[in-house]
């Protein structure tokens, strides 16, 4: 039905469309099973799509309605049911940690820093290495907020792991940069030789406008950025979607499969009760599912790719990737089971990215790179 919806829509039958909609509002709901919480977000897409108003300005950084201690706490249990995050922080963190071994100055820059989830525990372990820590640099780089305070979010996630960094002693300085990724220059960055550079992007270049919106892609700016930056470490989180066709119909089954997935995957691992979890899928999955159904066009912000290419992409923009450490992949493995994680998680190896994936569907990929 969402897809017969998603047609009308597409033909600009608005009659039918609306027929549809109400048919599917009957059977959906964000408090029911999968199923219902996907129909009910999607219809949401559709009905906004449909009446061609412009959707709320997406921003990465959850709407401003939502306080950070919420979002904190939905994250928690999104964390303790899921372990993709998890397992990529871990994974890069104890990258870092090696490639970091000896160096008494470490700069991170990081491309989505977001709340900043991944850094307490590296500030912990930085903490613990054999002849004290280096000093920790961190530049933190987002999309501006919309409204009169463009770095707030940023600025909050600066005070957070500043107190963190004190309570273990570790020399601590962050910076923020709140613009368009394309338009950052490295001299903003501010780059010391003498430090050992890291670049960290988590799942968030695909916010970044691609050639299929603009001619010079922005996508391909910010890799060649990232090249002049040349790091010691490049890590690229990404997530493995093929929901960004210029076709409106093509897009819209696709994200259905994808977000089936990850409503599946809540539905056998939290309780539909849980009202983090119906916060976390209204914040992340529904935001993002409206953005991806109902905009076009640089208002489209959600545009993911497969890991496939964004390996020829890196390739392209000067970046020879890194063999995973074999030792690692293998700890995160025994991890995923150890700390009792459902069945139906994946964790597997192809072309130097470490996959994850729930009922063998890739959903997050993740690889190193050193400009070549």
């Amino acid at each position: 039905m969402l897809t017969q919806c998603a047609q009308a829509v597409a033909n600009f039958d608005q009659r039918t469309a609306s027929e549809l909609l109400k048919q599917i509002r009957q059977h959906s709901t964000p408090h029911g099973d999968a199923t219902q919480r996907l129909a009910h977000y999607f219809a949401d897409g559709l009905q906004a799509r449909l009446a061609g108003a412009k959707t709320p300005s997406y921003s990465p950084l959850v709407s401003v309605q939502i306080s950070a201690a919420e979002i904190l706490k939905a994250y928690q249990v999104f964390i303790t049911a899921c372990p993709f995050k998890k397992m990529s922080h871990f994974f890069a963190n104890r990258t870092i940690m090696k490639v970091a071994e000896n160096a008494t100055r470490l700069h991170i820059i990081d491309f989505g820093i977001s709340y900043g989830f991944q850094w307490p525990c590296l500030i912990q372990r930085l903490s613990q290495r054999p002849g004290g820590p280096p000093k920790l640099r961190i530049t933190a780089i987002e999309l501006p907020q919309p409204g009169f305070r463009p770095t707030e979010r940023v600025e909050e996630t600066g005070r957070r792991l500043e107190k963190y960094a004190k309570r273990f002693d570790v020399p601590f300085e962050y910076n923020v940069i709140a613009q368009k990724w394309e338009t950052i220059r490295i001299e903003d960055i501010k780059i010391d030789r003498s430090e050992l550079v890291v670049v960290n992007c988590m799942h968030r270049l695909r916010n970044i406008p691609d050639e299929t919106v603009m001619v010079n892609s922005p996508r391909d700016a910010v890799l060649k950025l990232i090249r002049k930056i040349s790091p010691d470490l490049f890590i690229h989180g990404v997530v493995n979607g093929t929901y960004n066709a210029p076709f409106f119909l093509t897009r819209f089954r696709e994200a259905l499969l994808h977000y089936y997935t990850l409503f599946d995957m809540l539905e056998a691992t939290i309780s539909r009760e849980d009202e983090q979890r119906f916060m976390f899928e209204q914040a992340i999955y529904g935001r993002d599912v409206v953005n991806v159904v109902a905009c076009e066009g640089l208002e489209r912000v959600d545009r993911p790719e497969t890991y496939r290419q964004w390996q020829a992409r890196n390739v392209r923009a000067g970046f020879k990737q890194l063999p995973l450490d074999q030792k690692l992949l293998k700890k995160v493995k025994t991890m995923s089971k150890a700390m009792r994680y459902h069945d139906d998680f994946r964790v597997d190896e192809d072309g130097h990215w470490m996959l994850q994936g729930w009922k063998g569907r890739t959903i997050m990929a993740l690889s190193f790179w050193k400009p070549t």
